[in-house]
């Protein structure tokens, strides 16, 4: 009985260990869908949405597949391990009730997706040292249990912008519409339609990029209403967006307009208008999370298992891309959109510098010196000046590149 008392000990042992630890590589970015893992731990996994875990496209869904993903790559089964509070509004005791749901689940790890999470998640983390919390954009940290993640969302939307360029210069339409949840209040939306407009403009220098703002992260109505209102009142003759649904993708294809959708391919919502969409593999994020706080031993850890309080991926990374060109875009873009993306990947070139791309109609790309202006006039990069800051792209970017203009009724 002392052998089989020790034999059993012995292998809790090694369950107890393998519950801190990972057989894949904390760097590991696959955005792989290998159902066949072992399970590595008994980690249970919190999240809360802004709407609904079953939404079919949009950012909640990108969120929730990419959460889904990851735990079944690592051998983690979103059935039984996956504890979700959604369709929470950016409310701060809501968001406080809907931790302490999770909590009383017994999670280890609360992912909150949305922006307006910040301050709830911030208090949650110190009130909960014992579990690790992860928010979505935004810019909070501490320096244990609570990060913050976002990617270079800009890189994705520039190849959108090419893509719906070349169509405005095929339907010789040169006023692009953007329906945004919000505009120059935040560095996530301004860099986002900046990258978009300077990827327009690399092909058609011409094109005008008109912004509607939501003030708000979901709207449906709005989100079809602006895009209406863009199509009619600004000539636009495509509609990309900054929202949560494909409802300006819909817009687009009722109008017989064109369109480039967010967080998911909008193809299947509007097949004839739909270009491409700027896209998050959140898997990868995911993925990496989820391996740091099996391996970290303690939530106090997690921070530093993450190598610092702010995960920030790219196209380099797999974290950002854009969908499969569909059968609407213009003939030769995925050569040139190809080519632009090897050079933001390899290094060569990115996005807010002082060098800017000039497209040709033949695909031809050349890198010219070049400052990168705003709207109002102002110089914010020298020509052949280094890029912007990953600081300012993420949190104080607050201006339109030269361009850009705000579409007011």
């Amino acid at each position: 009985m002392k052998k089989l008392f020790a034999l059993l000990l012995a292998v809790l042992m090694v369950l107890s260990l393998a519950a801190c630890t990972s057989d894949n590589d904390p760097a590991d970015t696959s955005t792989g869908d290998d159902t066949s893992a072992t399970p590595t731990a008994d980690l249970k996994v919190g999240a809360i949405y802004i709407n609904s875990k079953n939404d079919t496209a949009g950012y909640t869904y990108a969120h929730h597949n990419g959460i889904t993903t990851a735990m079944k790559a690592l051998g983690l089964n979103p059935e039984t391990q996956l504890f979700i509070v959604d369709e929470v509004p950016e409310d701060k005791e809501q968001v406080l009730s809907a931790v302490d749901t999770l909590v009383g689940k017994g999670v280890d790890i609360i992912f909150g997706i949305s922006f307006g999470y910040i301050d709830a998640m911030e208090e949650a983390a110190a009130e909960y040292p014992d579990v690790i919390f992860s928010h979505g954009t935004g810019y909070k940290s501490n320096d244990t249990n609570f990060n913050n993640y976002f990617g270079r969302a800009y890189q994705a939307r520039y190849l959108a912008g090419i893509a719906a360029g070349l169509k405005s210069l095929e339907i010789k339409n040169n006023n692009v519409g953007y329906v945004a949840a919000y505009g120059t209040e935040y560095a996530e939306t301004a860099s986002g339609i900046n990258g978009f407009a300077l990827g327009v403009q690399a092909v058609n220098p011409d094109a005008t990029v008109f912004v509607k703002k939501l003030g708000a992260w979901a709207d449906e109505v709005n989100e079809a209403a602006f895009a209406e209102e863009l199509i009619k009142s600004f000539g636009c003759g495509v509609i990309s967006q900054h929202c949560d649904s494909a409802q300006p993708q819909i817009m687009a294809e009722n109008n017989g307009v064109f369109g480039c959708g967010y967080n998911s391919d909008m193809t299947p919502d509007a097949p004839k208008a739909h270009l491409t969409a700027a896209i998050w593999n959140w898997n990868v994020y995911y993925r990496t999370a989820m391996e740091a706080a099996m391996a970290c031993g303690d939530a106090s850890n997690f921070v530093t298992a993450m190598g610092g309080p702010a995960y920030y991926g790219g196209l380099a990374e797999g974290f950002v891309d854009i969908s499969p060109l569909s059968e609407n875009c213009t003939e030769g873009a995925q050569e040139i959109v190809d080519a632009v993306k090897a050079m933001i990947i390899s290094g060569e070139w990115d996005v807010f510098s002082g060098v800017k791309l000039e497209i040709a109609a033949d695909g031809t790309i050349t890198k010219v010196d070049a400052a990168l202006m705003d709207n109002a006039g102002n110089e914010i990069v020298a020509a052949g000046g280094a890029s912007v800051e990953d600081g300012v792209i993420t949190g104080s970017m607050n201006y339109y590149v030269a361009g850009v203009e705000g579409a007011s009724s």
